[in-house]
């Protein structure tokens, strides 16, 4: 199994420069936001263990939000290149310095501290940062492999669909053999799964035990501090100003133009983390549960329950004062934003009610997004546009992606009775 990782390059974007930024991006794309594959600047389709990447501008439109003892009015803009791959992301990084230098020299020129002698791979590693939490759908699913089920599904149908003209009257048992020996012949071929690196395994086993035996040895410390935590918390959450008003037109309009491209969609958003102590070493170690059950927990398919997110990660910036989500979801935002609400409005609450202005919570856990309409404001207003998108297979789905490899798992499994061979052909 070949793991994912992920790589995200910050930096401030120069004075004055944002707004020829703003033209070189939209120069790799092939309609607002969506980026041509091929384009010459940053050419995605090269990169053949790429899923998804963005460059996005983080501008933050809520600082206002912030309280008068607590304000950043010197907040930089930043730019961000961000994506989600097979393998080892610096690698990667060396590739793309290599394969589309030029292109990113471009790119990075608008930011400060990069010039034309700059080094670029320093550079970019020097301005990487790693994420406090990120979630991966399926863990070792990869782009090839994707590509490959994807393919297989499309042959398997165009069999299927001759064996049905040709004939009738068939056990489903006696159509997949036909199905199979149609697609030894003709088929397209299926590559043998690359071995598990022995350093992933390791630093999974290693992150296991070691927030285990944490958890293990905080537990009295967690008895005993709860009652002044929940007292702290509702003290805050009773005090802590609501911010929701309802976003822009103007602001909407930016955003729906790059939505609904395709069958997925990309979201980004930018915001404050509630000021103080409390409210930081809170969300620290909710990061550290959520990374360690995303790690440990949630590799195959759901987040929880929510099965339409195919990566997502969350990023503190400027010493913890900010937060930043990406997130690569199927479906419309309503559906998106509706899915956690029904199902995990919880998880939302635990992360995002440390973030300025959103909707009141009841001991961290009730209230919060379940109030839909003032949740809805508080997550469009931090949205912010993402200038370029890419992902590898634009046309597939999280759930297509869990179709496809249940198809080639009953290709290669012994399926002995017509109900096994009926359940299998009914996914084709």
């Amino acid at each position: 199994m070949t793991p994912q990782s992920n790589f995200m390059v910050v930096a401030p974007i120069l004075p004055g420069r944002e707004e020829d930024l703003r033209d070189v991006l939209a120069a790799m794309n092939l309609s607002p936001g969506v980026a041509n594959p091929a384009n010459a600047i940053f050419p995605f389709a090269r990169f053949e263990t790429l899923h998804v990447a963005r460059f996005v501008i983080l501008t933050d439109e809520t600082l206002a939000d912030r309280p008068p003892a607590d304000r950043f009015d010197d907040a930089p803009v930043y730019l961000a290149f961000l994506g989600d791959s097979d393998g080892d992301a610096d690698q990667l990084l060396q590739r793309f310095a290599e394969t589309a230098g030029e292109g990113l020299r471009r790119v990075f020129s608008h930011c400060a501290g990069f010039d034309a002698k700059t080094n670029l791979l320093p550079w970019v590693r020097a301005h990487s940062v790693t994420p406090a939490a990120q979630y991966v759908n399926w863990v070792g699913r990869t782009v090839s492999r994707i590509r490959e089920e994807a393919a297989l599904h499309s042959a398997l149908r165009g069999y299927l669909a001759r064996l049905e003209s040709a004939n009738g009257g068939e056990t489903p048992a006696r159509i997949r053999d036909r199905l199979v020996r149609l697609w030894q012949h003709e088929g397209p071929k299926l590559s043998a799964e690359a071995p598990t690196p022995p350093a992933w395994r390791i630093r999974r086993l290693a992150n296991f035990i070691g927030v285990s035996i944490a958890i293990l040895l905080l537990i009295p410390v967690i008895v005993i501090g709860a009652p002044f935590f929940l007292w702290a918390l509702r003290r805050r959450e009773l005090t802590d100003p609501v911010i929701v008003p309802r976003p822009t037109e103007d602001h909407i309009k930016a955003l729906s133009s790059i939505e609904d491209r395709a069958v997925t969609n990309q979201f980004s958003a930018f915001g404050n983390v509630k000021p103080g102590r409390f409210r930081l070493w809170t969300l620290l170690v909710i990061f550290q549960l959520l990374d360690f059950s995303t790690r440990q927990f949630f590799t195959r398919g759901r987040l929880a329950r929510v099965g339409t997110i195919h990566f997502a990660r969350w990023v503190f910036l400027d010493d913890k004062r900010r937060l930043f989500f990406a997130s690569n979801y199927d479906g419309s935002l309503d559906s998106y934003m509706d899915d956690f609400i029904n199902k995990v409005a919880f998880g939302l609450n635990l992360v995002f009610s440390n973030g300025i202005g959103f909707p009141s919570t009841n001991f961290l856990l009730f209230g919060g997004a379940q109030r839909e309409l003032e949740f809805k404001y508080y997550l469009r207003r931090h949205q912010i546009p993402t200038q370029v998108w890419y992902k590898a297979y634009p046309e597939l789905t999280a759930a297509d992606l869990a179709r496809n490899s249940m198809i080639r798992a009953g290709l290669e499994d012994r399926l002995t009775t017509d109900a096994e061979a009926r359940q299998w052909l009914a996914l084709i």
